[in-house]
């Protein structure tokens, strides 16, 4: 690789070369052994070299105004939650300061190095996250590819853009999703700006009708999030009215809290979330939108785990949505994407070999009766009933080369309907008999797969084009008790994402982070760039430039 690019930088167009290009394409050649520009280390040095040979060594940025531009398209990168510093802002401007002063040839071309690498590295964050989410999530399958386009090409085009900065942010995500949080940063920065919130001091828990003279904070406090606005305090102060019991139970249900209009401890806590800690959270959450929220389908299906909810998504708009259970911190729901291609109606629930070790043989060990209690049938590896009185169960937990399935019916742990997605995860979606776990507000209680709360409902809907099954139809099956298998018309995606900051019909939600997985990311968001490529990044280049590998 090295001995192509050198005798690309020594090839017959350099004897036509300016003497600033000849400037240029020395610094560039320099590259080749050393990845730092003015101490600086590029992302990509290789990229740079295809770039400037690409343009036969002509700089880019020989303008000032074009450079100017450049630095304010740089900083508003804090507006899709990223950081300046990643830019080398700070850097450039005082290298740019000096060029105006006491501009040298090697000043000129470091500029020119340092400022591409800037535009290349906020352009490949805006296109595919600064984070590799594959470092950080074991099953993540998104696609992450380049689509054949030429890196080289699209970086030129920028350099030569006439509107820099709205080119750019083309390159991010458009949904609306992404906007919804975009302007929920500014919001929550410009709160910051102004001096946050106040802090709630610990107390007995607040009720409606109370008098307390923490009242008055609260009243502030929730004002400045706008979950109390418009309201006309009462003449007593330290009185909790009806309008700030409301305001209080809107703020809950944005919080993923039980909205009971009492402040107690986790009322109290969040609240006193510092506003920088939420500025934090809509910047992890802008970076999982820019991994996911691009070439999408016009119909699919998505569960944000951390929100325990279910969403048919048609054209950009959720026309349908259940409360879900996810899997337990310790069994966690994973994020991958997938496609739904059938569903079964009364489906039996072969035991997964995990549940069967952990939990269903101990259970049998300490009461034989189990399987009969709960409909289930042992058979063996080729599908046969075996007759239970026959197993030793003491001695299962060593060696046991069978298989338990539970028949339909009411206490199935599927429930009525399963909807199956095939991955190595065998995650699926599924009905269940235990509806009171719905009531809750934390729904973690799953071992991974994902229970719905209304899966006839998204069963009808998504057979509805064959005409064939309607709510009468679907009943009727369900009668026989026996499992029928239903190929959906036209298979859809299915996109399993952890999100816990996501906008709502207009209101912001901060969800609780139930697996822990927000600190791993701001880690990896503050910490320096490291430069993965995507799927076809580096062929995409070599393929445009015609450079063998």
């Amino acid at each position: 690789m090295l001995l192509a690019f050198t005798g690309l930088l020594a090839g017959p167009a350099a004897s036509a070369l300016t003497p600033e290009q000849e400037n240029l394409s020395g610094r560039v050649a320099a590259l080749a052994e050393d990845y730092r520009v003015s101490t600086i280390p590029v992302a990509d040095r290789w990229f740079l070299i295809r770039f400037y040979e690409r343009r036969q060594f002509t700089p880019a940025w020989a303008e000032a105004a074009k450079r100017d531009v450049l630095f304010a398209t740089l900083a508003s990168s804090a507006r899709h939650g990223l950081d300046p510093d990643d830019y080398h802002l700070q850097r450039l401007m005082e290298l740019d300061a000096l060029l105006r002063t006491e501009p040298t040839p090697k000043l000129a071309a470091d500029i020119d190095l340092l400022a591409t690498d800037a535009l290349a590295r906020l352009a490949f964050h805006l296109r595919f996250g600064k984070v590799n989410p594959e470092q950080l999530e074991p099953s993540w399958n998104f696609t992450r590819e380049i689509g054949g386009a030429s890196p080289v090409s699209a970086v030129n085009r920028l350099v030569e853009a006439e509107d820099l900065m709205g080119l750019l942010d083309q390159l991010a995500p458009r949904e609306q999703h992404y906007l919804e949080l975009m302007e929920a940063l500014s919001v929550y920065r410009r709160i910051e700006a102004e001096g946050g919130w106040p802090h709630l001091p610990a107390g007995p828990t607040l009720r409606e009708g109370m008098r307390d003279p923490r009242v008055a904070v609260l009243r502030r406090r929730l004002a400045v999030t706008g979950d109390l606005a418009g309201h006309q305090p009462p003449e007593d102060g330290q009185l909790l009215d009806e309008a700030l019991a409301e305001a209080v139970r809107h703020f809950q249900r944005r919080h993923g809290l039980d909205a009971d209009a009492a402040v107690g401890p986790r009322t109290r806590e969040a609240l006193n979330v510092p506003v920088s800690a939420r500025i934090d959270q809509l910047r992890i959450n802008l970076e999982r939108a820019r991994w996911i929220f691009r070439d999408l389908e016009p119909r699919y299906i998505i569960t944000n785990i951390a929100r325990f909810k279910v969403s048919l998504v048609e054209d950009g708009e959720v026309v349908w949505s259940t409360r879900s259970v996810v899997g337990r911190p310790y069994r966690q729901t994973p994020v991958f994407k997938a496609r739904m291609s059938y569903l079964v109606f009364n489906p039996t629930w072969t035991v997964p070999p995990g549940i069967l070790r952990r939990d269903l043989l101990p259970e049998i060990r300490q009461d034989p009766g189990t399987l009969a209690r709960r409909n289930m049938t042992l058979i063996d590896m080729q599908g046969r009933p075996v007759d239970p009185s026959t197993i030793d169960w003491a001695a299962a937990a060593r060696s046991f080369p069978y298989m338990i399935r539970q028949e339909p019916g009411p206490e199935n742990a599927l429930g009525r309907v399963k909807f199956m997605f095939p991955n190595p995860h065998h995650v699926y979606m599924h009905d269940t008999p235990a509806r009171e776990l719905f009531g809750h507000t934390d729904r973690t209680f799953s071992s991974g797969c994902i229970r719905l709360e209304s899966p006839l409902e998204l069963a009808r809907i998504l057979l509805e084009p064959t005409g064939q099954w309607d709510e009468a139809a679907i009943q009727r099956t369900l009668a026989t008790g026996r499992s029928r298998t239903v190929q959906l018309p036209e298979p859809l995606a299915v996109l399993m994402i952890y999100g816990t900051a996501v906008p709502d019909n207009g209101v912001l939600m901060f969800l609780p982070d139930v697996y822990d997985r927000d600190q791993r990311l701001l880690a990896a968001l503050d910490a320096d760039f490291r430069f993965t490529p995507p799927a076809g990044f580096d062929e995409a280049m070599l393929g445009h430039l015609d450079i063998a590998p």
